[in-house]
C-alpha cells in the first residue's frame, strides 16, 4: 500500500513481490485504517504512519530520521537483517520503521507490526498519562509556612485578649461586656493586620514578573509556578544535540596527503608535498552556522586571501558542489540559512562557498557584496553550471559511497565521496596541494592517511568523508561499480555539530552554583564524550569512565551501584524515552530537583515527570504541551539564565515575607506591650487596618522587583527540605519585629511624657490612665482621649515599615552594596505611601475618619530619629549573615529551621 494521511482513497496500480511471490495492489489509504499486516511502500519523503518491519528494500540503502523518538543527530541507516541485541533498545533494531519518523533516503517496503497505542509513539503517550503533577517546592512551603503562621497569629490573638481582661471593667468602656468586646474588636484587628493577606497575590506577581523577564532570555513559561522550580534546580538532565550543540553540522577538518587542513568547522586534510614523504600542514576555518561565511587560515594563523589557489582545496570545492544532493538556501522570514537533505551535504556546499572561486582576484570581497539569498550556493551553482552531471550512482551500504560523472570542455570526470576506508582502498594517486601534481600513492602517504583518519574518527569522534576524483573517457556516458577503482586522492574532511560557543561559560556557572549536568542523549558514548570534554562537562574529572554510562550498562548494574551512578553520572548515552523517565525518577528518589530538556516526542514523558521540563522551541507540539518551559533560542546557557532568575524569585518571596512577618510581629509586639505595661491603646482598630493597608499594598509588591544579588549563582542550590523561613531569619524577624513594636510604643510613651505639646505626665500616671476618674488629678483625663499620641505612634509604625521595606532589598547584601535606587519601583511606592498618610494627617474628614491629627514638625523629627535605627539593626544582622561566627545568636535555636520538614517527592 502507499500511504497517505489524507481521507481519499485512490487505486494506483499492482506490484509483485520479490520476496514472497506473490501478486497484489496498492492504493492510498488514511493512516487510521492501517491494521498490523498490511503491507506499506515508503520513500523519501514519507512519513512512517505506523511501526512496521521492513520485508524489502527497492532502493541501494533506506535512511531514516528518528531524532523525533531517539534523539540521534544524524539519519540512521535500515536494514532487512534482524536485530539479536539482548535488550535492544530502539537505536538497535535498524529494520524497524518507527512510527512518526521520516525517510530521508531511499525506498523500501515494510510490514505493519504495531498502530496507535501498540507503537513506540503510543507507548510515550501511555507514560505521560501515568504521570502525576506534583506540586512544586514553592507550593508545598509556603502551604506549610501558612498553616505554621495561622497557629501563632491565632495564639498570639487568644493571648493579647487574655491580656488585657484585667481592663474589661475600666470605666471608659461602659461595662465588662463592653470592654471585653472592644479587646476582641482590638484581637480581630490584629489578625487582620498580622496575617499576610497580600502574599498569594504578592508571590503571583513576583512569578509573573520573573516570567516576563525570563520571556527576555527566550525562556518562555507555560506554567507560573515552575519559574520558581528553577531557582532550586540540583540536577540538569541536558539533551545534547541542538541545546548544547548547534544541531548544525558542519566540516571540522579536511585533509590530503601532503598538507593537513584544519578549520575550526571544517578540519580538511590534504597531501602538500611527496618529495621528502607526507608534509601534514593545518588550517583553520571559521564559522560555525550554516552561513556561508568563513575565514580559512594557515597554521600560522595567517589568513588565505585565495583558498581557490590551492588545488586540493579548489577540487575539493568542486566534489562537494557536484557530489551532492542537498541544498542550502537562505530564508528571509527567520533571517537564517536553512539546509534541505542531509546535514554531511549541507555542510560539504557550506565548506564550497568558503573557499570561494578561483581566478577572481576580488574574491571573496565580491562576493559579499550579493544579496544573502543569491550568496547562499553562489560558488555551487557556478561549479553546476561549470559541469554537466551525465551519471549519478547513489550510496550503497556495501560500497558506502557515492560516485557522480561530469562533463565540462568534452572532459569527463569522475566524482567520489564516501567513507575513507573506502575511498582510500581505490586510490591509487593522489593530488599534491603545492603544485597540484598527480603522485602515486605510497604505503607511507597511505599510512599516514589511516593515522589522520584515526584520529578524526576515534580521539576527536568526526564524521570522516573522503574526497577523490578520476578522468575518465570523453565518451562514456555512463557509471559502473568497475569504475570506482584507481581514484585520485583529493583530501579527507571530518565533520561533527560543534557545541555552542557560550555552553562552555554556561556549565563553569552550573558548577560554581552547585547545579550537576547529567548529558542525555541517544548518540553512541563516543561521541557524545567528545562533546562533554570540548563544553567542559568532565573539566574536573580525571577518568570519567565511572561518570559516562549507556541506558544498558546502567540497566546492567545492580540497585546499589545504580544509586552510586547516579551520584557521579555526568553523561547518559544511547538512552530511549523509558530511560529518560526513569533516570528523572530515580534523580528525585534521592530528593534531586530536576530539570529535563528535550524537544522530541520521545522526551515528553520525562519532561512532564520532571520537576521542570523545557521543551525547545524548535521542538515537537507534544514536547511543548508536557513541558513548564520552552526555550525559545534552543541554548543552554537560556537555562541557566532562567535558573539564576528562578533563584531571584525565590530569594525576592523570602524578602517580601520577610517585611511582611517582621512588620506584623511589630504590630503585635505594640499591642502586647502597651497591654503588659498597663498604658493606654497605642492603635486603634481603625489605625491597624490603615498601617496594615499601606504597607501590605505597594511596598510589599515593589520587593518584587528587586533585582538579582551578585551572588545568586555563586550560592548551592537550597535544599527541598528547606523552610520557607529558617531558624535564623526568624531571629531576624523576631529583632527587628521587636524594635517596630518598641519603637511605636515609645512613641506613643514620648508624647505623655516628654513632648512639648503635651502634658508630660509622670510615667506613673500613665500606668494609672484607667484609674483617672476616680482620684483627684492636675490633668484632665480627657488627655488620655487625645488623638496625637496615637497618631505619632501609628506615624513611626508608618515610616519605620518604610525603612524596614528598604532593608529588604536584599537578604544578606548591605544598603551600601544595593542603595535604594537599585529599585526605583520600590522608592516611588515608598513615596506614594507617605503621601497618601500625610493626606489623612492633613485633610480634616480623613482625619476624622482615621482618629489622627496633624503632627507638628517636632513630632516628625522624632518620628525620623525613632524609625532610622531600624536600618542600623538590620545592617549588623546582615553582617551576621555574611560573616556568620560560632554562635550566630544559635544558643537558642538549635533547629535549622522552625517549620515541619517534607520531603519534596513523596515515596
Amino acid at each position: 500500500m502507499w500511504l497517505d494521511t489524507g481521507r481519499t482513497n485512490v487505486h494506483l496500480g499492482c506490484f509483485r513481490s520479490v520476496d514472497s511471490n506473490f501478486f497484489g495492489c496498492f492504493s492510498i489509504l488514511p493512516a487510521t485504517e492501517l491494521v498490523p499486516g498490511d503491507i506499506v511502500e515508503v520513500s523519501v519523503g514519507c512519513k512512517i504512519p505506523a511501526d512496521m518491519r521492513m520485508i524489502e528494500m527497492l532502493s541501494n540503502q533506506v535512511r531514516v530520521d528518528q531524532a523525533i523518538l531517539t534523539g540521534e543527530s544524524s539519519s540512521v541507516e535500515k536494514e532487512l537483517k534482524i536485530t539479536t541485541t539482548s535488550n535492544a533498545v530502539y537505536q538497535d533494531k535498524t529494520n524497524i520503521l518507527f512510527s512518526g519518523t521520516v525517510v530521508v533516503a531511499g525506498r523500501a517496503r515494510a510490514v505493519v507490526v504495531g498502530v496507535g497505542p501498540n507503537t513506540a509513539m503510543g507507548s510515550i503517550r501511555d507514560s505521560m498519562l501515568r504521570t502525576e503533577d506534583e506540586a512544586t517546592p514553592l507550593k508545598k512551603k509556603l502551604d506549610e509556612f501558612g498553616t505554621f503562621l495561622a497557629k501563632v497569629i491565632a495564639g498570639i490573638c487568644v493571648l493579647v485578649w487574655i491580656v488585657n481582661i484585667g481592663h474589661f471593667r475600666d470605666p471608659s468602656h461602659g461595662g465588662f461586656l463592653s470592654g471585653a468586646i472592644h479587646y476582641f474588636k482590638i484581637a480581630v484587628a490584629l489578625a487582620v493586620a498580622a496575617i499576610p493577606e497580600g502574599l498569594p497575590a504578592v508571590v503571583t506577581t513576583c512569578l509573573a514578573l520573573g516570567t516576563k523577564r525570563m520571556a527576555r532570555l527566550n525562556a518562555i513559561v507555560r506554567s507560573l509556578p515552575s519559574v520558581e522550580t528553577l531557582g532550586c534546580t540540583t540536577v540538569i538532565c541536558s539533551d545534547k544535540t541542538g541545546t548544547l550543540t548547534t544541531n548544525i553540522m558542519s566540516v571540522a577538518k579536511v585533509q590530503d596527503d601532503t598538507k593537513l587542513l584544519f578549520t575550526l568547522l571544517s578540519n580538511v586534510c590534504v597531501v602538500e608535498s611527496a618529495n621528502r614523504g607526507p608534509v601534514v600542514s593545518e588550517y583553520s576555518v571559521s564559522g560555525t552556522t550554516y552561513a556561508p561565511e568563513g575565514i580559512i587560515f594557515d597554521s600560522t594563523g595567517m589568513q588565505l586571501d585565495f583558498p581557490a589557489e590551492l588545488p586540493c582545496l579548489l577540487h575539493m570545492a568542486m566534489c562537494s558542489a557536484l557530489c551532492n544532493e542537498s541544498t542550502l538556501q537562505y530564508n528571509p522570514d527567520k533571517g537564517n540559512y536553512e539546509k534541505i537533505g542531509e546535514s554531511t551535504e549541507v555542510a560539504l556546499r557550506v565548506l564550497a562557498e568558503k573557499v570561494g572561486l578561483p581566478g577572481f582576484n576580488s574574491m571573496p570581497s565580491a562576493l559579499n557584496m550579493l544579496t544573502k539569498h543569491e550568496r547562499a550556493s553562489y560558488c555551487n551553482h557556478y561549479w553546476e553550471e561549470q559541469f554537466r552531471k551525465i551519471h549519478v550512482l547513489e550510496f550503497s551500504r556495501d560500497r558506502k559511497m557515492m560516485s557522480v560523472l561530469c562533463s565540462r570542455n568534452q572532459m569527463h570526470i569522475l566524482f567520489s565521496k564516501g567513507a575513507p576506508e573506502s575511498i582510500i582502498s581505490r586510490c591509487s594517486t593522489i593530488l599534491c596541494n603545492s603544485d597540484g601534481s598527480i603522485v602515486p600513492l605510497t604505503a607511507d602517504i597511505r599510512a599516514e592517511l589511516d593515522s589522520r583518519f584515526n584520529s578524526f574518527a576515534g580521539k576527536e569522534t568526526l564524521r570522516c568523508l573522503a574526497l577523490a576524483l578520476k578522468w575518465m573517457p570523453s565518451i562514456q556516458q555512463s557509471l559502473s561499480f568497475d569504475d570506482e577503482k584507481d581514484l585520485t586522492f583529493i583530501g579527507l574532511v571530518g565533520m561533527l555539530d560543534p557545541p555552542r560557543d557560550e555552553v562552555r561559560n554556561a556549565m563553569l556557572s552550573c558548577m560554581t552554583a552547585g547545579i550537576r549536568v547529567i548529558v542525555v542523549t541517544g548518540d553512541n558514548k563516543s561521541t557524545a564524550e567528545s562533546l562533554c570534554r570540548k563544553i567542559g562537562a568532565f573539566d574536573q574529572l580525571i577518568d570519567f569512565s565511572e561518570h559516562s554510562y549507556t541506558a544498558s550498562e546502567f540497566e546492567e548494574l545492580p540497585p546499589l551501584q545504580q544509586t552510586i551512578a547516579l551520584q557521579r553520572m555526568a553523561l547518559f548515552t544511547r538512552v530511549e524515552p523509558s530511560h529518560k523517565r526513569i533516570l528523572v525518577e530515580a534523580l528525585q528518589h534521592q530528593n534531586e530537583v530536576v530539570a529535563m530538556t528535550g524537544d522530541g516526542v520521545n522526551d515528553a514523558p520525562a519532561l512532564k515527570k520532571a520537576d521542570i521540563g523545557i521543551a525547545m522551541g524548535s521542538g515537537t507540539a507534544v514536547a511543548k504541551s508536557a513541558s513548564d518551559m520552552v526555550l525559545a533560542d534552543d541554548n543552554f546557557a537560556s537555562i541557566v539564565a532562567a535558573v539564576a532568575e528562578g533563584r531571584a524569585i525565590y530569594n525576592n518571596t523570602k524578602q517580601f515575607i520577610r517585611y511582611m512577618i517582621s512588620s506584623n510581629i511589630g504590630e503585635v509586639v505594640c499591642i502586647f506591650v502597651a497591654a503588659v505595661l498597663g498604658i493606654p491603646d497605642t492603635l486603634a482598630p481603625v489605625q491597624l487596618l490603615w498601617v496594615n493597608l499601606v504597607t501590605d499594598g505597594l511596598p510589599a509588591t515593589a520587593i518584587g522587583f528587586n533585582k538579582q544579588d551578585s551572588d545568586v549563582m555563586r550560592a548551592k542550590p537550597r535544599k527541598v527540605n528547606e523552610a520557607v523561613v529558617s531558624g535564623w531569619l526568624f531571629f531576624r524577624y523576631l529583632v527587628i519585629g521587636a524594635y517596630v513594636g518598641l519603637a511605636t510604643v515609645a512613641g506613643f510613651i514620648w508624647w505623655f511624657v516628654y513632648s512639648d505639646g503635651g502634658p508630660k505626665l509622670p510615667y506613673t500616671e500613665l500606668m494609672n490612665f484607667d484609674t483617672c476618674p476616680t482620684r483627684e488629678t492636675t490633668y484632665p483625663c480627657s488627655i488620655f482621649d487625645d488623638r496625637h499620641p496615637s497618631t505619632v505612634s501609628m506615624t513611626v509604625l508608618v515610616v519605620v515599615e518604610m525603612f524596614n521595606a528598604l532593608n529588604n532589598l536584599s537578604e544578606n547584601q548591605s544598603l551600601l552594596v544595593i542603595p535604594p535606587w537599585s529599585n526605583m519601583w520600590l522608592v516611588a511606592s515608598i513615596i506614594i505611601t507617605m503621601l497618601l498618610h500625610i493626606l489623612i494627617l492633613y485633610v480634616h474628614p480623613l482625619s476624622i475618619l482615621f482618629s489622627v491629627t496633624p503632627l507638628s514638625w517636632a513630632d516628625w523629627t522624632v518620628v525620623l530619629y525613632l524609625s532610622l535605627p531600624v536600618i542600623v539593626i538590620d545592617e549588623v544582622l546582615k553582617f551576621f549573615s555574611r560573616n556568620p561566627v560560632g554562635f550566630r545568636f544559635r544558643l537558642w535555636f538549635r533547629r535549622s529551621d522552625l517549620l515541619p520538614k517534607k520531603d519534596l517527592h513523596e515515596k
